[in-house]
């Protein structure tokens, strides 16, 4: 707008750019100057941002006031942009004991196998565990099921009647958005009949598999939780990883909830419900794959599938007090999912153990994109403690500690933890521009998500959106070229940054959220809810994995005073699965003891 000027930060080099502790950067905290709206207001916020000249106006202010215009779009640098974040393959030198190098070509179950492979042998059973919970995995699945103690067929009939309570009056949890009994019941039966045979195709058969409702999955529409995408975009195959789970047997179980087009961290959804947390019902399981982190937290499945283009898969995962794991960009095919964010949002696997993260991992794994040219080679991680070798953390000390009280306590704990146990060594650094990256990140996926459904949206989808999500699309929209090219230029700055803090350490430790699961207000259910406040502190350590295509993983570490979750998570270099999910293996066994049971019942 010509009548005000605006003046954006003047970046330095990177190379002058000092990620040392004692650096003289500053730390930016978020600065997010939006109230809370819900209910009426929102519907009057609506309507004014709506409006040609007023919107406009109002748009101006919200990105002049939130700092996206000083930080990235008047932002001056020397650097180029970077569109895509795909990395070069890098070797790195893992002793031959600790992984399982896969040769290319292999099939999904196939692939799954090797993962068993890679399991510490144990014939303990459910009942057996010490643990004071422990919630079913997969291999107390196959066990059960090649014992005939139990059948994949009484296990879905049992599913249903769960499913169908969890959604009466009086829970009303709102794990899914559309399922269906004759198709659970037809893949169970199926099941069946191969541990009959003695011929299960392996250790996923029979397992159910929740799949958030962004990836498609037959007999289901994806609604990308809206009331019309699926009317304009009708789903006409299994999704690519879909497709490896079900050629390995597993149980499609339908299709979870989700916050509206992904453009939320709350997970409330004003068309579908709200997934609530199973450790409170009364509070949020995050976004923006709600409804699967809620499903394996309240052991309806073992593993649910998400998409994760702004820590939708690993946010609502510590919100729930599950595992959340997200690959590096490009490790698995995205076909057939949403595209709704091509060049941040990746398909991830929430799960109630490493040990499961690590078997649907290796099923969906698979060739390399059209766009790609190779891919490393799958590698998969011997989960035995004593081949841990040892590690170095780094730690940027202003942003660790950014964050709620008790979440700093409880990964402080679990840090020191890991350093007494297993001698790893703590790299303190600073990460520069924090703040700036999560701005950039924003424009990026809110410019993405417009451009890849502006048609639809045109012919009558905003319309028929949720309250909030019409807010989300009006300031996506807003974004003009400049400052999506300078948002990518920051994207390169950001690459560069964290290949110098690589040099120095294997992962980047952080909390996972800045804040634990809030309460759900009664006015949201309606319209959704509009807390940017609360949104920037759940996605404040989630950016880097997706900004820069880099692979990340939560793992639960503890509860807050009020009884809920509370995860910690590793951010690894490009390709380095097989690493983090070591570590997170690790992190997992210190904790697992003190694991408690949710309260809603449905376990």
């Amino acid at each position: 707008m010509g009548l005000f000027k605006d003046h954006g930060v003047v970046y330095k080099s990177v190379n002058d750019v000092d990620l040392g502790p004692n650096t003289d950067d500053i730390y930016l905290h978020a600065d997010v100057k939006a109230p809370r709206m819900a209910g009426l207001i929102a519907k009057v916020f609506v309507w004014f941002l709506e409006m040609k000249l007023i919107g406009d106006i109002l748009l101006y202010f919200l990105k002049k006031n939130n700092r996206i215009q000083k930080l990235v779009s008047f932002g001056v640098m020397e650097d180029s942009p970077l569109y895509v974040p795909l990395h070069p393959f890098e070797d790195f030198k893992e002793e031959e004991e600790e992984v399982k190098s896969l040769c290319p070509g292999l099939s999904p179950a196939e692939q799954v196998q090797h993962a068993i492979d890679c399991l510490q042998s144990s014939d303990a059973t459910l009942q057996d565990s010490h643990f004071s919970f422990r919630r079913w995995k997969i291999m107390d699945y196959y066990k059960a099921y090649s014992s005939r103690k139990i059948t994949p067929l009484v296990v879905a009939e049992r599913l249903i009647s769960a499913i169908v309570q969890s959604s009466e009056p009086g829970m009303d949890m709102s794990f899914f958005i559309s399922y269906d009994s004759r198709d659970i019941l037809r893949q169970a039966t199926e099941s069946t009949l191969r541990y009959q045979r003695g011929e299960p195709i392996s250790v996923l058969d029979g397992v159910p598999i929740a799949v958030k409702d962004e990836i498609d999955c037959m007999p289901y529409p994806t609604t990308g939780g809206s009331k019309w995408l699926h009317k304009v975009r009708p789903c006409k195959e299994d999704a690519c990883c879909v497709k490896r789970l079900r050629s390995c047997g597993a149980i499609l179980v339908g299709k979870t909830n989700m916050h509206e087009l992904g453009a939320g961290t709350s997970g409330i959804n004003p068309h579908y419900g709200t997934s609530r947390n199973p450790y409170n019902p009364k509070r949020i399981s995050g976004g923006s794959s709600s409804g699967s982190a809620a499903v394996v937290c309240a052991g309806l499945c073992p593993v649910a599938l998400g998409v994760d283009g702004g820590g939708s898969v690993r946010m609502p995962a510590a919100l729930c007090g599950v595992v959340g794991f997200k690959p590096s960009y490009g490790r698995i095919p995205h076909s057939g999912v949403l595209p709704l964010n091509w060049t941040v949002g990746m398909v991830g696997v929430l799960a109630g153990t490493v040990e499961d993260s690590l078997i649907v991992y290796a099923a969906i794994s698979g060739q390399p994109e059209p766009h790609q040219s190779t891919m490393p080679r799958l590698k998969l991680p011997m989960l035995k403690h004593s081949s841990m070798s040892s590690i170095r953390l780094a730690k940027s000390d202003e942003w660790f500690n950014d964050c709620s009280d008790d979440i700093r306590a409880c990964c402080f704990k679990a840090l020191a933890c890991l350093q007494k146990l297993y001698g790893w060594e703590t790299v303190e650094v600073t990460i520069p521009d924090i703040e700036v990256m999560r701005l950039a990140h924003y424009v990026t996926i809110g410019s993405e998500c417009t451009a890849s459904i502006a048609h639809h949206l045109e012919n009558g989808g905003r319309s028929e959106s949720g309250w909030d999500v019409r807010v989300a699309l009006s300031i996506y929209g807003s974004f003009g070229s400049r400052d999506y090219l300078n948002a990518q230029r920051i994207r390169n700055r950001q690459m560069r940054f964290h290949e110098k803090i690589f040099s120095m350490a294997d992962v980047i430790v952080s909390p996972m959220v800045g804040v634990t699961a809030y309460e759900i207000k009664d006015d949201a259910q309606e319209t959704g809810e509009l807390d940017y406040v609360n949104g920037a502190a759940l996605v404040r350590y989630s950016i880097a994995g997706n900004f820069l295509g880099l692979p990340a993983v939560t793992v639960p570490v503890g509860y807050d005073r009020l009884g809920l979750p509370i995860g910690i998570q590793f951010i690894g270099k490009p390709w380095s699965e097989a690493k983090l999910i070591q570590i997170a293996y690790a992190m997992e066994a210190l904790c697992e003891a003190e694991y408690k049971k949710p309260q809603d019942g449905t376990h």
